[in-house]
């Protein structure tokens, strides 16, 4: 059964010049226990696809999509309070820069305890012991004490992980993981990558994983979307995109991984882009 269903989603935004269109017309699904991995570069609309899903963009973007279904429900059509139920409690989302989403303000403790009082209706006691579960099941260590420590008081790895608590507090369908392991250096990276690839076998929740490097693709998914300035420029399962890529940028993309140096001068994305015509635009 598919979680997400997206046709033609686009999003667009004001500038001086014009409206400009950071998507254009991806389509995408994912079913019940997928691992989707959607990469590109920088710039390419990954993060503004999934955050335009969550209703998390601005005001003054203009999204539109033929189709947006989540679980049969058309996201397009539910109001505000209706979306608020659903964003946080069946599809959650990690982002980028854990200490940045975190509110400075408040005990790390107090905001996840808001998302069980929220979206489950817990009380005090019953908050507490979930919140102190949930950080046991991230891994993070004397979880009865850091629920009164704030960000600042952790690290980057640590933050993260209280990030992963927030996301699946409430059993997500859908988890969206936006380039979970950016800030983090390469030993945390990989603890994270295996704490959201366990939790999503346990669970059987959907997952989409947003990032750039290649080998987090072939390490995490099951198939992949690869974008390119807003665009879907291939789509197949892991192993077939690795073997046999179709689109000259999914190949320049796999070709600047280390293993495939050759010692000759690295092609660039204009390169294999000109070999299909879309150096010059999309």
């Amino acid at each position: 059964m598919a979680l997400l269903t997206i046709e033609n989603l686009t999003v667009e935004f004001q500038t001086a010049n014009g409206w400009f269109k950071a998507v254009d017309g991806v389509s995408l699904s994912i079913d019940e226990r997928e691992v989707l991995a959607i990469v590109g570069e920088s710039g390419s609309g990954k993060s503004v696809s999934m955050l335009a899903v969550m209703g998390l963009l601005p005001w003054t973007a203009k999204i539109t999509a033929t189709r947006m279904d989540f679980m049969g429900r058309d996201i397009q059509a539910l109001t505000p309070s209706e979306r608020r139920k659903l964003i946080g409690k069946d599809m959650a989302m990690i982002f980028q820069e854990p200490i940045a989403s975190l509110n400075p303000c408040f005990t790390v403790g107090f905001q996840i305890e808001e998302v069980l009082r929220i979206h489950m209706g817990l009380g005090r006691k019953e908050r507490r012991e979930r919140a102190i579960e949930l950080f046991t099941l991230v891994g993070l260590p004397n979880p009865a004490e850091r629920l009164n420590h704030f960000p600042h008081q952790m690290s980057g790895g640590q933050c993260q992980r209280v990030m992963i608590a927030m996301a699946i507090a409430c059993n997500p369908k859908l988890l969206i993981a936006d380039e979970p392991t950016t800030a983090l250096d390469v030993t945390i990276q990989k603890q994270i990558l295996d704490l959201i690839i366990r939790l999503q076998a346990e669970t059987g929740m959907g997952l989409i994983m947003i990032t750039h490097d290649m080998g987090v693709v072939a390490e995490t998914a099951d198939r992949v979307i690869v974008q390119y300035k807003g665009r879907k420029m291939e789509e197949a399962d892991v192993l077939s995109l690795f073997e046999a890529p179709k689109h000259p940028y999914t190949r320049a993309l796999l070709s600047a991984l280390p293993e495939n140096a050759t010692g000759k001068r690295l092609s660039t994305v204009s390169d294999f882009m000109a070999e299909a015509n879309l150096a010059g635009g999309k």
